[in-house]
């Protein structure tokens, strides 16, 4: 199950006898842990009395043993995590396989490690009897998803498919981040319901932001020389090129998905709207795609696969003149 599913319930169920929680996403296994901690120990202030932790690579399982089985006058039920517990597993697999046939009845094993094999012996008796919680990155749907119900979970906003994907696009994939991301934007709109592009772009992007849109927007207007001007900026002041080429990627995606739509017979204006174009650009995006011509048009997927692909090491040119060209070629001045 990943963890957000588990985050998800309604309902704090008593967790089996042990947990694993593993992935990367530190911030969902927080997430995860104190909801555990809630279900097992309660809410209240003495709940932490009956939460004790070790080091994996500290710990002995006979001390984690004898804590779980341990309980006392003011604490009926122990929570018991392992941290870092990927050597601590290895270690003792076939131990914590025999502990799974009998687990201490009244306190709970959590296990958190950053990789997991599924298809080990342990692994199918906790999927069995226990609880296993994916807290790895999430996939672009179901990141979006998590973006607008936390949203309207923690600060009560709503925020549009395409001010999540640009959150993305600026914050990245983490969900610490972006629920940091996310709090600040919900101040910085006060009392208005909608979190908008222009919210995060100015909230979240800073300068950079700023000065990309520019240059894309530039581009679009086929001003190349304003373009490679903010290019300069942007790589003198040390934006990495696979990021300015994201910004790129970003806006000159929704032009080729728009020239696709168009080939099967919907209007280019539609096109570009079911893009995902904002509204206010699209008298303007549906000029530069004339501009552009039907057989360049055509090449914006190809070219921008070209180009990352480029930046990721397929090509030997400088990465500054290989943006270079890209720009030259996006605005039809490059053949």
């Amino acid at each position: 199950m990943h963890a957000t599913q588990y985050l998800s319930k309604k309902t704090l169920d008593r967790p089996p006898g042990v947990v694993v929680l593993y992935g990367e996403e530190t911030h969902l296994k927080q997430q995860c842990l104190a909801r555990l901690t809630e279900a097992v120990l309660g809410a209240g202030p003495d709940a932490a009395v009956g939460l004790v932790k070790f080091a994996g690579k500290e710990t002995e399982l006979k001390t984690v043993k004898a804590e779980l089985q341990t309980v006392g006058m003011f604490v009926s039920s122990r929570l018991v995590v392992v941290e870092d517990a990927d050597d601590f597993v290895t270690k003792y697999r076939e131990l914590l396989e025999a502990y799974c046939l009998k687990p201490a009845s009244r306190s709970v094993l959590v296990i958190e490690c950053k990789s997991w094999k599924t298809n080990t012996r342990l692994a199918k008796k906790i999927v069995e009897m226990g609880l296993e919680l994916d807290c790895g990155e999430l996939a672009a749907g179901p990141l979006q998803k998590w973006i607008t119900d936390f949203a309207a979970a923690a600060h009560g906003k709503q925020i549009s498919r395409d001010s999540a994907s640009l959150l993305v696009e600026l914050a990245g994939t983490g969900l610490g981040q972006l629920s940091q991301e996310l709090a600040k934007l919900a101040s910085f709109v006060g009392d208005r319901p909608q979190i908008k592009p222009d919210d995060v772009r100015q909230l979240v992007g800073g300068w950079r932001a700023e000065e990309t849109w520019t240059m894309t927007n530039a581009v679009r207007d086929g001003n190349s020389e304003l373009a490679l001007t903010c290019l300069s900026k942007l790589l003198h002041a040390g934006e990495a090129a696979p990021k300015i080429l994201g910004g790129l990627i970003y806006v000159f995606k929704k032009f080729a998905i728009a020239t696709e739509q168009s080939r099967r017979k919907t209007p280019l204006r539609d096109a570009l709207r079911e893009a995902g174009v904002f509204p206010r650009d699209i008298e303007i995006s549906e000029r530069y795609l004339k501009r552009l011509g039907r057989a360049r048009a055509d090449q914006l997927f190809s070219r921008l696969a070209d180009a990352d692909r480029d930046l990721k090491g397929g090509s030997r040119v400088p990465d500054r003149l290989q943006l270079e060209r890209l720009l030259l070629w996006l605005s039809g001045q490059l053949g």
